[in-house]
Parts: structure tokens; C-alpha cells; sequence
């Protein structure tokens, strides 16, 4: 990790706190991956991308999620369940019911996860993103919010499990 980027992540943090991950990448010209990994311990937890099936499939039984896919500035968003999902044809298939998330996942693309816990629009935030070898953002997973908008204790007690799952830096 490049000392000058933690530094200059650490400045952003402390100067533009509102700042996505994203948004700072592009204001630093480095991938969002390389954003991420240089954030402070107590906002990330970076895991290997090769345990991207099993968490799916976690977080198929944590209820109503949030899940966004972003791309060029546009951003897609399903606020609901996240179906089970199977293996076939090189992709892990997410075969929800009408009205659910569909999707076909190109699981061996996803080389890193973050789980991310920084605050988006002054409120409490934490996600599941899976990136590629690029360092680009595939797609993300925020846990759910009851009506009050508090986050839904079971899912954070599920997201701190996963924590078990990363490596050091």
C-alpha cells in the first residue's frame, strides 16, 4: 500500500468526510479498490473475492437489503430480498421470485469484497462491495432499514460475522 495514498485518503476523509468511495477515487485518479484499501481499519474489512458465492448466500436469509449497481453515474437500486442463487453456465444465478431481484452473477470477475462501514448522507451505513480486477465497483449490498430508517440489528450482527472472513493489510 502506498503510504502517500493513505495519507492523501486520510486528508479526504478529514476535509470532504460526505465523499463516497467512489467520488474520492475519481478526485485522487486511482481505482475505487485502491480508495478502499487504504481506508482506516475501522471503516473496512477487505476479504478474498473467491468467498463471494458464500456470502450471497448469507445474506439470501438476512431479509430486505438494498442492492445498487452503479455505472457511468447512473445507479440502479432493488430494495427487497436477494434471492437464493445457484451455480450453472459460469455464473451464480439469482432466481427470484416476480417481483424480486434477477440477475446472473460472473462470480470468478469478483477478486476482492469490502465491507464497508462509512456513514453515506450523515447516516450509519455499512455494505457488502464486490469488486474486479480493475478495482471497479461490480455491485454493492447495504443493509436494510426498518421505517424509522434504523438498520436492522440482526443484518449487523450477520455483517460483523462476515468480518471473521477478512485478511489483515
Amino acid at each position: 500500500m502506498q503510504e502517500n495514498l493513505i495519507q492523501q485518503v486520510e486528508t479526504l476523509l478529514r476535509e470532504k468526510p460526505q465523499l463516497r468511495p467512489v467520488e474520492m477515487a475519481d478526485e485522487l485518479k486511482v481505482t475505487e479498490w485502491a480508495v478502499v484499501s487504504a481506508l482506516p481499519g475501522e471503516l473496512v474489512h477487505l476479504i478474498e473475492g473467491n468467498l463471494a458465492e458464500a456470502i450471497l448466500q448469507d445474506v439470501a436469509h438476512w431479509g430486505a437489503v438494498t442492492t445498487i449497481v452503479e455505472r457511468d453515474g447512473s445507479i440502479f437500486e432493488f430494495k427487497g430480498s436477494l434471492p437464493e442463487g445457484k451455480p450453472g453456465f459460469g455464473y451464480y444465478n439469482l432466481m427470484g421470485e416476480a417481483g424480486q431481484l434477477h440477475g446472473h452473477l460472473k462470480l470468478d470477475a469478483i477478486t476482492h469484497i469490502a465491507l464497508l462501514s462509512k456513514p453515506l448522507r450523515g447516516k450509519e451505513a455499512h455494505a457488502i462491495v464486490f469488486y474486479n480486477r480493475a478495482g471497479a465497483c461490480v455491485f454493492k449490498i447495504y443493509l436494510g432499514r426498518d421505517p424509522q430508517g434504523v438498520i436492522y440489528a440482526h443484518q449487523l450482527q450477520a455483517f460483523n460475522r462476515l468480518k471473521g472472513l477478512g485478511y489483515a493489510r
